[in-house]
């Protein structure tokens, strides 16, 4: 299929999808309501996914007219649960499915309860199994029960039966014929629109798609093959999920690895990875405080990490004596700042970092110039010869926040004791809100990247002494000249233009005077 083809089939699903958000939450705020589209969208992928994983099994037994969908859920039961949860990571009952609830809901005045049972059934499924953790609390989110989708039962299943029937009207098989992950297409789209209109509010947890592909090809390039990826601070997931968009399965051997803090963003991003088709036994997303309660330990090291963590959010620092001792910050001998806990994820992904890896980070400029315990931690990158590269990026990129952040690239097998800083800050395509980078500017950015050469107004390959002459700062402002577009005035010809004048005034002036003489 062509480029073009998709785009038009991707931007039909778009505009569907976001009609049915938009039309059905009424008077409730969009950030709030946005769970409840969200997670309807994933009852839906993954009932339609189980059936057709029963239903293509029997019809490559020879069984054409079998549908998983029109078993009682007794047939089910005895004949298809036992096996399904170790392969799947769930079950659902036909009765449960989809399809088969969405029959009746204009007429189910139990509704919104029957979908609570549904829901938690599902996640029941999986206890006492080994995707026990990776099913558990996925619809906590998604309360059919709440008072926000109105404020009687009759009020709760109208608004409910909207959601189910909307999303039920899309097409999802023309999309998939022609190419495009529809689920998670229409999934991210989502998330990205409400993170967008949700401002500081909630959008500072999406990374947009554009630094995601830019993220994932940065850790990639010049590989064949990583054991796995991981993202400190996981968000959504979006990180994530461009590495198994950007590259073949193959090459990411081990699977996809985040934690993530709040949580309906943890439940998000599980949901995520069953929406891209990323089995449980293939991801690990955990919930807790990455700095303070990192899960992944026993994972490390990993050879490709992204991340976009808080900027310059406080932490505990040194008001905990123990952290300095911790195997992460100890090598740095200074902890990040309590106001600034920006080093601390810095320090967390270098750790995890195997030998042969590369990771890229989203960080805020400041971090790379203020003094005290940032410069020691700077000296300490430096002098290891930690840092690969520094890349400033083109304002405006993010939601919430038109700051101007740059791209934290470390590497522990560098063979030169050279850092190369690049000016990316003018490759952008202008959108109606945001900038974004284009497939020619991801392109540039890597294309710089990779030659690590001096290109005047773009990149410079700096020595680290010189780095440590100035100071440990790696500003890429320092090192990159900028280009003075400002307009070349020849001075010569600026005289002979202001000599004219001058003598015109000159006239001006004889000839007034002579009109007031004559006046008088």
């Amino acid at each position: 299929m062509n480029e073009s083809n998709g785009g038009a089939q991707r931007a039909a699903l778009h505009r569907k999808i976001w009609a049915i958000a938009d039309d059905v939450r009424g008077a409730v705020d969009g950030w709030d309501f946005k769970q409840y589209i969200l997670g309807i969208l994933f009852y839906r992928f993954i009932s339609e996914n189980m059936t057709e994983f029963f239903n293509k099994a029997e019809y490559e037994a020879g069984d054409l007219e079998f549908d998983y969908a029109d078993l009682t859920d007794e047939e089910a039961e005895q004949d298809f649960r036992p096996d399904t949860v170790e392969d799947k990571g769930f079950f659902i009952l036909p009765s449960q499915l989809f399809e088969n609830v969405v029959k009746d809901a204009r007429t189910n005045e139990n509704l919104n309860t029957e979908l609570a049972n549904i829901f938690k059934a599902i996640e029941g499924s999986a206890i006492g199994f080994k995707s026990e953790n990776d099913i558990k609390g996925l619809f906590e989110d998604l309360d059919t029960t709440s008072n926000r989708l109105g404020g009687t039962v009759a009020e709760k299943n109208k608004r409910l039966a909207d959601i189910l029937l909307g999303i039920d009207e899309i097409n999802f098989e023309d999309f998939q014929k022609n190419d495009i992950d529809a689920f998670g297409d229409a999934y991210e789209f989502l998330i990205s629109k409400y993170a967008s209109n949700a401002g500081k509010s909630g959008g500072e947890f999406f990374t947009p798609q554009s630094v995601s592909k830019l993220l994932a090809r940065i850790v990639m390039d010049g590989k064949t093959k990583i054991n796995k990826v991981y993202d400190p601070t996981c968000g959504s997931g979006s990180l994530l999920l461009q590495m198994k968009k950007q590259f073949e399965e193959h090459i990411i051997e081990e699977g996809f690895f985040g934690q993530e803090i709040n949580m309906t963003n943890f439940n998000l991003a599980r949901m995520n990875m069953f929406l891209h088709n990323i089995n449980y036994n293939n991801f690990s997303i955990k919930r807790g405080d990455t700095l303070l309660n990192p899960l992944h330990w026993e994972e490390k090291p990993f050879d490709a990490i992204v991340s976009n963590p808080p900027y310059s959010i406080k932490w505990v620092g040194d008001s905990d004596p123990t952290l300095i001792n911790d195997e992460r910050f100890a090598p740095a001998g200074k902890l990040a700042p309590k106001n600034y806990a920006d080093f601390a994820f810095i320090m967390h992904s270098l750790s995890y970092l195997s030998s042969r890896g590369r990771a890229a980070i989203v960080c805020f400029p400041g971090i790379f110039y203020r003094k005290g315990a940032e410069r020691t931690i700077r000296q300490y990158l430096v002098d290891n010869n930690f840092v690969d590269c520094v890349i400033a990026l083109p304002e405006n990129l993010f939601f919430g926040t038109s700051i101007a952040t740059c791209v934290l690239v470390m590497a522990k097998n560098k063979t030169e004791n050279k850092t190369l800083f690049i000016d990316a800050s003018k490759e952008y395509k202008k959108e109606t809100n945001n900038n974004v980078l284009d497939g020619k500017n991801i392109d540039n950015i890597i294309e710089a990247f990779r030659n690590r050469k001096d290109a005047e107004y773009v990149s410079k390959l700096v020595d680290n002494s010189v780095i440590a002459a100035n100071d440990y700062n790696l500003s890429v402002s320092s090192y990159v000249e900028k280009e003075d577009n400002r307009e070349v005035i020849d001075i010569d010809v600026l005289n002979e233009e202001i000599s004219i004048t001058v003598k015109k005034i000159d006239e001006l002036r004889a000839a007034i005077d002579k009109i007031i003489k004559e006046l008088v």
